[in-house]
């Protein structure tokens, strides 16, 4: 995290979806054919001592050799209403999470 951020209240993301997409589709290896796709909605959720929205994710993703293997649970974590990174160990980031179809996960292309 860099120095420029300012305190105070996070602003909601706004185009949470798109930044998830663009965060998605340069952290996974293969982003075709990603399968049972779900998104919570960003809630305020504390990271590194500070509130930060949080959208959790859930999906099957292709592996290299084509196969399938288990669900994976990410966090995406918005800064300044932007999306900022993703997290592989959600934790209590995403107890609780509810999850909605999030299809357009499942039609990323290269």
């Amino acid at each position: 995290m860099g120095g420029t951020q300012a305190g105070g209240p996070q602003p909601f993301p706004d185009n949470f979806r798109s930044d998830t997409l663009a965060l998605m589709r340069a952290y996974l290896n293969n982003p075709v054919g990603v399968r049972n796709a779900g998104m919570a909605e960003p809630v305020q959720r504390e990271v590194g001592g500070r509130q930060f929205y949080v959208s959790c994710l859930h999906f099957t993703p292709r592996e290299s050799d084509g196969s399938y293997k288990g669900v994976r649970e990410r966090a995406v974590i918005f800064v300044n209403g932007r999306g900022d990174r993703v997290v592989d160990q959600t934790g209590d980031l995403c107890a609780g999470a509810v999850y909605a179809p999030f299809p357009e996960l499942e039609k990323m292309t290269r």
